[in-house]
């Protein structure tokens, strides 16, 4: 392997920075880590290579710049760094500009700017990231990979609000680059005909969505204007009635930045449960009868069946149901509450290969006989990497 084929792809978020050193013809990474706290006075980043080895180290300014920098000084990662040959960047919300992946232009970055109002809580931070890599390193290619691009393939019909139209408002996807992969890997584990199959992701974590797949095209989501719409997650209330937004806003006086904070940060798993908003928490509380941690997993499943259902719709055909996502790949549990809710479907699963298929395994769970149910790694990074390598011509 040529160390001159590697991409350093990006993921800033508010007050942490996810980073990954990939081999672009392999999703295994030579090098990566996380800063997190970055803001707060004890920031650290841990940064680990492919063989295990892993150092902590503080970072003075608690910065994203200072982040990378720390990065690209540290001994473990300085040859690599070196011989990086181009940056991928997560980018949340692209807009109704952006279609695909694209090189970073200072007319890329206006463009991400002007979004800023649309992913406040995402493209800042991207940014950040853009910007900070672009100071360090200014020689290299810088690629940006939006979360909303996979789901510009949305027809009319599937995208627009009912609401004035003059508004302009109207509903973009995200989690794309996740979804965009695991439709990629399911058609080619289970060896479905590229013009002719239907496949529903469920890409679930912290942050979750469905996406309707026809024929390798997103034809819908669960995520909408903003990644606020849609299932329950871990802190965003997904779907919820304006008037009873404006309700609460009536009740407690509040301003609607404050509930916009709210349905933000402070609901869905958390705001149920008032415990956490870790499903293996609050799995392990239920067990133990917490009957609100036993609530919040039961509207999650309510909600996910009720929206895979929903999306069903949108596809000629289901080839499979795909979990994907922390929760999708390693609860066990979650996957088979879920399928009990769709059983109307004809969806069963095999309990014992749906019990196996946790820790990063990929595989088929379903019943014998059954239409197909698989969970599949996701891997965004490899993602990033392979439209670098497109961008940047480095295959």
């Amino acid at each position: 392997m040529s160390l001159s084929s590697l991409v350093l792809v990006i993921n800033c978020g508010s007050s942490s920075l996810k980073f990954s050193v990939m081999p672009v013809n392999d999703g295994q990474p030579l090098l990566f880590g996380l800063a997190e706290r970055l803001g707060l006075d004890n920031a650290v980043i841990t940064v680990k290579d492919g063989a295990g080895n892993k150092s902590v180290l503080s970072l003075e300014s608690a910065s994203h710049h200072e982040a990378l920098k720390v990065l690209f000084d540290t001994r473990s990662s300085k040859n690599l760094i070196d011989s990086l040959a181009a940056i991928g960047h997560r980018v949340a919300h692209g807009g109704s500009d952006f279609k695909h992946s694209v090189l970073i232009t200072p007319e890329v970055i206006e463009k991400i700017r002007a979004l800023l109002v649309l992913a406040p809580l995402h493209n800042p931070a991207n940014l950040t990231g853009i910007e900070a890599a672009q100071a360090l390193l200014p020689s290299l290619p810088q690629i940006a990979v939006f979360d909303t691009a996979f789901h510009q393939t949305l027809a009319p019909a599937a995208y627009t609000y009912a609401i004035p139209y003059e508004y302009q408002v109207r509903r973009y996807g995200f989690h794309g680059t996740s979804h965009r992969y695991i439709a990629e890997q399911a058609r080619a584990m289970l060896d479905l005909k590229a013009d002719d199959h239907g496949i529903l992701v469920a890409h679930l974590g912290n942050g979750s969505s469905i996406c309707a797949v026809k024929n390798g095209r997103s034809v819908d989501t669960s995520m909408g204007m903003t990644p606020l719409e849609g299932l329950v997650m871990g802190t965003r209330s997904g779907d919820l009635d304006f008037g009873a937004a404006a309700y609460i806003a009536s009740c407690t006086k509040q301003p609607i930045e404050k509930i916009y904070q709210t349905v933000n940060n402070a609901s869905d798993l958390y705001g149920i449960s008032g415990i956490s908003s870790d499903c293996r928490t609050l799995q392990e509380a239920r067990e133990s009868g917490n009957e609100r941690a036993g609530l919040a997993i039961d509207v999650m499943v309510h909600h996910l069946a009720r929206h895979l259902g929903a999306h069903l719709t949108s596809l000629s055909r289901l080839d499979a149901l795909v979990f994907t996502g922390g929760i999708g790949e390693n609860s066990a549990l979650i996957r088979e509450l879920t399928i009990e809710l769709l059983s109307v479907l004809g969806l069963k699963l095999d309990k014992q290969k749906n019990h196996d298929m946790v820790g990063g395994r990929s595989g088929v769970i379903s019943a014998e006989g059954f239409p197909t149910i698989a969970v599949i790694f996701t891997n965004e990074e490899k993602m990033i990497a392979m439209d670098v390598a497109e961008i940047a011509q480095l295959a």
